[in-house]
């Protein structure tokens, strides 16, 4: 009985202890993490109590007001995020794709090993750095501040991003599938076009997002390349009875503004009421970023469903 019985009471108080230290370990994880979160919520709820106060539907519809005059909004700043981040986008993505498809195919070719080294290179330059690089090699030659070398400037900042998170999707796909397609007499780029890039393609979209979301909120770059401007109003534009391509051209070519840098000038200004609205400026930026997320997210997880059924 004796040998019977010990042997169950060995086994239970290690199964106890076990128990024990599990238990421990997850509460002192779970009040790391949550000490990690705290700054997190108090900025987030901040930002969300201070520009809360402020905003409102003239701030999101009107240009802005004079220096010392109540009122007015960011209208003009919301264009120019919108502007920069889709040219920025268009600018980057195509490149960022085919570096990624040759890194992640040709890994240890001469120039998959400079693609590769370069990417982590741009990825730590600061964006100060690009921004003065943007103005040295497109503003001072046009002679004029522009959308145009802003979009340049954080398009480069994109390329990183994307390229690594492609890149590391790429890799995951099955090389079955790659193989396979080639051996059906299918060329290498419409292989990496229909059957690889769809298969990666939640992961090559989260990528570009993540990029967007990180330039959205960069202001040293459009310091030296856009520099601001508040009577930028695309409304004014189209109207100008200008051709299609023409419109798209005064569009970008003249300065403009952007939510982090109006946010940064107003932030500076001895006026209480720009000091208030560089509160709301804050929360609009907050909130795009945060539809670019979850728009993401509710994008994968509906193809995901679609793909399931």
């Amino acid at each position: 009985m004796t040998t019977v019985i010990t042997p169950y009471i060995q086994n239970r108080s290690r199964f106890t202890a076990r128990r024990i230290t599990n238990a421990i370990m997850l509460t002192l994880t779970g009040a790391v993490t949550l000490l990690a979160l705290l700054p997190l919520f108090w900025i987030i709820g901040y930002v969300i109590f201070k520009g809360g106060q402020y905003i409102n539907l003239d701030f999101i519809t009107q240009m802005p007001k004079p220096l010392g005059v109540q009122g007015g909004g960011v209208l003009h700043a919301m264009q120019g995020t919108l502007i920069l981040t889709m040219l920025s986008a268009i600018i980057a993505i195509p490149p960022s794709i085919i570096i990624a498809f040759y890194a992640a195919f040709r890994p240890n070719t001469l120039l998959g090993i400079v693609l590769r080294f370069s990417t982590d290179v741009l990825s730590g330059v600061p964006s100060i750095v690009i921004g003065l690089v943007g103005y040295a090699l497109i503003v001072k030659p046009q002679g004029h501040y522009s959308g145009l070398a802003g979009s340049f400037a954080i398009a480069v900042m994109m390329l990183p991003i994307i390229i690594r998170t492609t890149e590391e999707m790429l890799k995951l796909v099955p090389n079955n599938l790659r193989e396979g397609s080639l051996a059906l007499g299918a060329a290498e780029w419409k292989t990496s076009l229909s059957v690889i890039l769809p298969a990666a393609a939640n992961g090559v979209i989260t990528g570009i997002m993540l990029g967007i979301a990180r330039v959205s909120g960069e202001t040293a770059p459009l310091i030296f390349t856009t520099l601001g401007n508040e009577r930028y109003n695309i409304g004014q534009i189209v109207q100008g009875g200008d051709s299609f391509f023409q419109t798209l051209y005064n569009i970008v070519e003249q300065p403009m503004d952007s939510l982090p840098l109006t946010l940064w000038k107003y932030a500076q200004q001895p006026f209480p009421e720009r000091v208030n609205q560089s509160w709301a400026v804050a929360l609009v930026l907050m909130l795009f970023v945060l539809a670019i997320n979850i728009v993401v997210r509710l994008w994968i997880r509906s193809r995901g469903t679609h793909l399931k059924g």
